[in-house]
């Protein structure tokens, strides 16, 4: 047939047929869709740091994004269904607290990929896990802890003492005690997420006790080092900005890696159940310690050099950071 001669119920026809043929061209030109479901407030470190992947994944073009906030877990099965029922074809959450309910919507909905904080394991076909595996700065960044402190007494805050937590914590305090053996740690949980006055109420306890550093899990501790003159050590995200004489370092998450696969494996119709922690570690680019800003010329250079070392040692495999989840204990007498 000569190509003048075709009309429009041709094109159309001819176009069918060439999707039909290249269903992964069509795919890859359509933008994904996709939801995140959140239990905590967007501007949460664990959450703020995913909340801006996918931000930016939609600002470059490749996603249509929505999210909801302060989701309770009573109600978070629910808002899963409405969004995959709705046609979205990457939902990403936390199932830490409602992994029954979640893994749940995720055998109701096969075609649909899943991606969700989580404690578990993947579970065919399609629901894969990610955590904050950022042991690696966490342990740098408690070498800076351990060169800086003068009291030897380290105060640390957390959320809640679960596995994600704990290695974070455990591997501050190992980094901690390789530049500074006699230093010791208060440790505490507060029980919550996001309570960032009863963080601060803890940080006061172990200040007054003579904790002249504070290991920031949660908010609220910064602000209790900030007002008594002590230091503090961010995680997850970088508040040196906030806190430019409080804040020495922090060990980075960067969830683009984890986020920037998901999206890829979904768009190419790849998409399987697999675990994405690994990629939130340093060889992926998916966590880091933070440039030491303010702190460039207080740290002790010899400090520096140890901590600028053990991650040249860390990125060539020369040396590996344990993970140990199991819940740290106070070792101040």
């Amino acid at each position: 047939m000569a190509l003048h001669s075709l009309n429009r119920r041709h094109i159309v026809a001819l176009a069918a047929a060439l999707a039909a043929a290249t269903p992964g061209l069509a795919l890859a030109q359509a933008k994904l869709k996709v939801a995140a479901i959140y239990t905590v407030p967007f501007e949460q470190q664990w959450v703020s740091r995913i909340h801006k992947a996918f931000k930016a994944a939609e600002a470059r073009g490749e996603i249509e994004y929505k999210a909801s906030e302060n989701v309770s877990n009573a109600d978070y099965e629910r808002v899963m269904r409405e969004y995959a029922t709705g046609g979205n074809q990457l939902i990403v959450g936390e199932a830490f607290a409602v992994e029954a309910a979640a893994r749940k919507v995720a055998k109701d909905f096969p075609k649909t990929s899943f991606l969700l904080g989580s404690s578990g394991k993947p579970q065919a076909p399609n629901f894969s896990v990610f955590d904050n595996y950022i042991q690696e700065p966490a342990y740098l960044s408690g070498m800076v802890a351990g060169g800086m402190t003068k009291t030897n007494k380290i105060g640390m805050v957390g959320g809640f003492p679960i596995p994600e937590v704990n290695r974070l914590m455990n591997a501050f305090m190992a980094g901690a005690k390789e530049t500074n053996p006699k230093v010791e740690f208060t440790v505490s949980f507060i029980n919550s997420w996001f309570d960032p006055p009863k963080a601060k109420e803890a940080a006061f306890a172990m200040i007054d006790k003579g904790a002249d550093i504070m290991y920031a899990e949660r908010f609220g501790v910064s602000d209790a080092a900030k007002e008594k003159g002590k230091l503090a050590i961010g995680n997850v995200i970088n508040t040196q900005a906030q806190y430019p004489d409080t804040v020495v370092a922090s060990a980075l998450w960067n969830f683009e890696p984890s986020a920037d696969r998901a999206i890829k494996m979904a768009k190419d119709g790849k998409f399987v159940a697999e675990d994405y922690g690994p990629y939130s570690m340093m060889k992926h680019k998916g966590s880091e310690l933070a440039p030491l800003g303010t702190f460039e010329k207080k740290v002790p250079a010899a400090i520096a050099a140890k901590v600028k070392a053990k991650e040249a040692d860390i990125l060539a495999g020369k040396f590996t950071v344990k993970v140990d989840d199991g819940q740290p204990k106070s070792t101040a007498k």
